[in-house]
């Protein structure tokens, strides 16, 4: 029997094109959510970067595209960070049958996330999907994603606490959703810290998921 070839490692080059690729991604990130696509030219990219347009073009055809990569690139940590929280909660070792319905919930979904940084850049990626049609395409797949993934959690919660919702998860979902979002934006329009940006969230998605739960008690008052 012949033994199988062994797999190259990857080369140095192909390495260096990935890191360069990478901080190009997460230089974009940031002027995209400090000026706005509108105003962050590729120059002041390549230079937050610190590299020269040649690397840039080497590696996007135009800002757009690189734009398009990063959306995708967000919506992939988003749900990759929903996933892992939802496996944490639901891990009988980790979960505590102690804390609030509504804390279970807010905990989950801390990973959406909640920085100014985040905030600012959903907010230019959505604006981009309203004025692009062909852009918005890519952006309703990724929210649609990312929402199946907090109906998830929703149904995995609902279900270890023995729970009831007043609407289907998947309603409830885009409710809780949309508090969040809310609540961010409004964090970061008044120049919260950290600190009280998560207070103010904590509060109003709190009374939010206490409306959206069937208390056992209230079900048989209306028996």
């Amino acid at each position: 029997m012949s033994e199988r070839p062994p797999v190259d490692p990857p080369q140095p080059a192909t390495r260096s094109r990935a890191a360069t690729r990478a901080r190009l991604l997460a230089a974009a990130s940031e002027v995209f959510a400090e000026v706005g696509l509108g105003e962050a030219s590729v120059e002041r990219i390549c230079d937050r970067a610190g590299f020269t347009r040649g690397a840039f073009y080497s590696n996007f055809a135009s800002k757009d595209e690189m734009f398009l990569e990063l959306a995708g690139e967000v919506a992939r940590e988003r749900v990759a960070g929903v996933r892992v929280r939802v496996a944490d909660l639901t891990a009988a070792d980790r979960f505590d049958p102690q804390a609030t319905d509504a804390s279970v919930i807010i905990r989950a979904l801390d990973v959406v996330g909640d920085d100014r940084h985040s905030t600012l850049l959903m907010h230019e990626i959505s604006i981009k999907a309203m004025r692009d049609a062909e852009f918005a395409v890519a952006y309703r797949a990724q929210e649609e994603e990312i929402l199946a993934e907090v109906v998830q959690l929703m149904d995995d919660i609902v279900e270890m606490k023995g729970l009831a919702l007043r609407a289907d998860s998947r309603a409830a979902a885009v409710i809780i959703l949309a508090v969040w979002t809310d609540a961010a934006t409004r964090a970061a329009v008044s120049g919260l810290d950290a600190a009280a940006a998560t207070e103010m969230r904590t509060r109003r998605l709190s009374g939010v998921v206490e409306l959206l739960l069937e208390r056992p008690n209230a079900a048989q008052s209306r028996a």
